[in-house]
């Protein structure tokens, strides 16, 4: 089975370019992808693209915003494209934490589109999805939120969990500690955890033990990546047949695994 990790980050790159982030994802064949920064909204719909392409599950809106598209761009240090601001229902456009970068890039480019972001779990195999929330962290404006799958791969079950996780100055520890405790009152199926983990692998070791990393490749920033922050890790009976990580289009770079559950 081919599992996909990609931060969409709305179908743009770093630069604020629209690209065909999600198109080039589609296009590798996944049977299970987990894809954070997802959007939904008025012309750009994400999950009915997934839908259309056999590939269902559940879409967890983290927030309501804006996206900003322009011809051109901007320099790397410009807010991306796809600018979001504000919890589930709420604007927070003109709210104190915006940079000044940030409010000069949205008074030069006009808003595309209203919709919604957040974290797409995806599969072509049967099963249910839940979603855990996490809670808000202090430095937060949005819950964080898990999303747990149980499938049934050529009749074997396997577990995805999904996850967007803060960064570490946000109090990440105390996100992971949560993710932890739930997932270790699972049963002794293999288990798979990916997404954009905003976290470094030596950093994120102590905080989940007893997890196999199936991808080491670096994924941030897409053009010249320098760091790994998105994961997939896994426990039980999964073994790895072929991994790499691909520029897509989006500021991320997409992880991709193929895998073998068991003796499937």
């Amino acid at each position: 089975m081919r599992v996909v990790v990609c931060n969409l980050h709305a179908g743009v790159d770093g630069w604020g370019r629209a690209t065909g982030a999600l198109e080039r994802v589609i296009d590798l064949a996944p049977d299970i992808a987990i894809l954070p920064e997802s959007w939904r909204g008025e012309t750009l719909d994400m999950v009915a693209q997934l839908d259309a392409a056999g590939l269902r599950g559940h879409f967890a809106p983290l927030a309501r915003g804006e996206r900003i598209e322009s011809a051109s761009g901007g320099s790397s240090w410009q807010p991306p494209l796809a600018h979001f601001t504000g919890e589930r229902g709420i604007n927070l456009t003109e709210h104190r934490q915006l940079s000044r970068a940030q409010r000069k890039f949205r008074q030069t480019h006009p808003v595309h589109e209203s919709g919604e972001w957040g974290l797409s779990l995806v599969s072509r195999y049967p099963g249910p999805v839940e979603v855990i929330d996490l809670g808000r962290l202090p430095r937060e404006r949005v819950s964080r939120v898990l999303l747990l799958a149980r499938l049934e791969v050529d009749g074997h079950p396997l577990t995805v969990a999904a996850l967007h996780g803060a960064h570490l100055s946000h109090g990440s520890p105390r996100m992971y500690a949560r993710v932890r405790r739930y997932l270790d009152q699972l049963g002794p199926e293999p288990l798979l955890l990916g997404g954009d983990f905003n976290c470094w692998r030596p950093l994120l070791r102590p905080m989940l033990p007893g997890y196999q990393s199936r991808v080491r490749a670096k994924t941030w920033p897409a053009y010249r990546a320098h760091s790994q922050i998105d994961h997939l890790l896994s426990r039980g009976e999964i073994t790895t047949q072929a991994s790499r990580a691909l520029d897509v289009g989006s500021d991320h770079r997409a992880l991709v695994a193929d895998l073998v559950l068991g003796g499937v």
